[in-house]
């Protein structure tokens, strides 16, 4: 998964990696010359006292030194651009991604996991990338470079070289062996870290409500704990790597040092051709150091990979149409035909042969008891879910036909659970229509009920919202997304249980409000209370996803079992209800 991450979104920036992979052989080769010229000017200057030699040589050595400076600054500027290209790009197909994953698919991998993903995971193999464009040209030719300029200077210290480079390479597979497994356990517990610090931070008013900070703390702290358990295993064997790689590396200098000296003192060498072999030694080792860097960040970067790639490989179960409709005849038509749902797995299916029509100028509602799929049906108009039998169509044409834009521009959503971005009013109810004018943002709130408290901020419509609109209340927050749907003008509004936080007379002047601008679209409304949705032309009731009763209120109150029982349980009588 990792090779085909770098290889699909570094594609594009081959030209900077061909002039990395330029920069980098020129900067290593110049590296490679420094020690041979400084054993030049010790055996060939300083030894006979020759000081022409020694600074010719030096203005040789300078040069090749400024050249590995340039070079290495160059391809350190490209390589940064190049690995922060690559984590753009690759943020950016997950974002798009998720962005067309159902409801389906976002609960199947859940919001704490996605945005790990999107975030944490992407550095992880964007640092990655950033190695590679520095160090894999480097290593490699510094590391067999090395061999062949020390064994240039002199063959008879070369078996240290032979000996010292695999006990390095076996002790750092040992370890890195280890860290695998550690570091995918990492990246499992980061997202129970994530998933439990976003529940509480989202439900603090319930935590603080029933008085259960300290069981919540104590379940933050089991995560947290386990999170840093499994780290510090990870910091282990990564911290052992630096002590073994800098333990054999100075064995080794040892080794040269003792055996090359019995060679310099029986004239087989000389002491610039052991200062350079010295050299080179340790560049082969840094060149397995800097391997060893790598190394470390591969583990992470592989488990990072492969939950990034299990995001792409995850085609959406809304699938967009290969041949999309991009013109409509009709505006505000919406018939669902025999529509059933399922999710996989499941036992028995969420809504089964539902059906009904509604023209412009009709208010349908919905009504029924918890977890009769009352929001599971508003979800497939917008195609937020697909019925996995029968039809639903919008003016006249299946929603699986339809140009995904075209759809949703016909369609003014008022979820059940009612969110405001952060920004300001303004831009908030400017989601759905940007050129919409002051004028018509007033217009909307006026019919939201929501005007009067609006005018009373300090900064009125630029009045700033926080992320979600947990700046303002419940109720607040219900009416500025009823106006946000407004601005927008659509055919088809879909009200899914937005009444619910307001008070019974708000709910009353809000609906008489609605009824002029909405004549001529159609209205569908999702409703737990009776008083909501008792004007509707057609009311369905829904039962264990099926439709037990149809009808206007006087209708369904007087035949209608279930109708009857929800009406009961909200004081209302038979008698009340006529």
């Amino acid at each position: 998964m990792l090779i085909r991450l770098l290889r699909t979104y570094l594609a594009p920036y081959r030209r900077w990696l061909v002039t990395i992979v330029a920069l980098q052989l020129g900067a290593t080769g110049a590296m490679l010359f420094l020690p041979s010229l400084n054993a030049d000017i010790i055996d060939r200057g300083v030894a006979r006292g020759d000081t022409d030699e020694v600074l010719r040589l030096g203005a040789f050595m300078l040069a090749f030194a400024l050249v590995q400076a340039v070079c290495s600054m160059s391809a350190a500027y490209f390589g940064g651009r190049t690995a922060m290209a690559f984590g753009r790009d690759l943020r950016k197909a997950v974002f798009a991604r998720v962005g067309g994953f159902s409801a389906r698919e976002v609960s199947t991998f859940g919001a704490p996991s996605l945005i790990t993903r999107a975030t944490n995971d992407v550095q992880q193999v964007q640092m990655l990338a950033m190695m590679t464009c520095l160090m894999a040209v480097t290593i490699p030719i510094m590391m067999f470079g090395g061999v062949v300029m020390a064994m240039r200077e002199d063959l008879g210290l070369s078996w240290l070289v032979v000996a010292v480079v695999p006990v390095l390479f076996v002790c750092i597979g040992l370890i890195v062996s280890r860290m695998v497994p550690a570091f995918r356990t990492v990246q499992e517990r980061l997202d129970g870290v994530n998933r439990v610090l976003r529940e509480q931070i989202t439900g603090i008013r319930v935590v603080r409500a029933f008085v259960r900070e300290p069981e919540e703390t104590a379940r933050f702290a089991r995560a947290n704990d386990d999170l840093t358990e499994v780290s510090i295993r990870a910091g282990r064997w990564m911290a052992l790597m630096f002590p073994v790689v800098m333990g054999v590396s100075n064995i080794a200098s040892v080794g040269v040092i003792w055996f090359g000296g019995h060679r310099v003192d029986s004239g087989q060498m000389e002491v610039g051709a052991l200062t350079a072999f010295l050299t080179y030694l340790m560049q082969i080792l840094m060149s397995v150091m800097m391997g060893t860097f790598m190394l470390m960040t591969i583990p992470r970067a592989s488990v990072s990979a492969g939950r990034i790639a299990e995001v792409l490989d995850t085609a959406s179960s809304v699938v967009p149409p290969a041949d999309p409709v991009r013109h409509l005849d009709v505006a505000g038509h919406l018939d669902l035909v025999d529509v059933s749902l399922t999710y996989p797995g499941a036992e028995a299916p969420v809504l089964r042969g539902v059906s009904f029509s509604a023209r412009p100028g009709q208010t349908v509602a919905i009504i029924g008891s918890t977890g009769a799929g009352k929001s599971t049906l508003v979800n497939l108009v917008p195609r937020l879910l697909d019925a996995t039998e029968g039809t639903v169509k919008v003016d006249g044409v299946d929603v699986r036909d339809l140009d995904p834009e075209l759809l949703w521009s016909r369609i003014g959503l008022v979820p059940q659970r009612a969110f405001l971005f952060s920004g300001t009013i303004a831009s908030n109810l400017r989601y759905g229509r940007p050129e919409a004018g002051d004028e018509e943002l007033w217009a909307a709130l006026e019919v939201a009920q929501a005007a009067d408290f609006v005018r009373e901020m300090p900064q009125g419509l630029d009045t700033p919202v926080a992320q979600g609109g947990t700046t303002v209340s419940g109720g607040q927050r219900q009416r500025l997304a009823i106006a946000r749907a407004l601005v927008r003008r659509p055919e088809i509004y879909l009200f899914d249980d937005a009444f619910s936080a307001l008070d019974v007379a708000t709910d009353a002047r809000l609906r008489a409000a609605l009824r002029p601008l909405t004549r001529t679209a159609t209205v569908v409304v999702v409703g737990q209370r009776i008083a909501t949705i008792r004007d509707a032309d057609v009311i369905l009731v829904l039962e264990d996803g099926e439709v037990v009763g149809r009808g206007t209120h006087d209708e369904l109150i007087a035949d209608n079992d279930t109708y009857r029982e929800i009406a009961a349980s909200q004081g209302i009588t038979e008698e009340e209800a006529a």
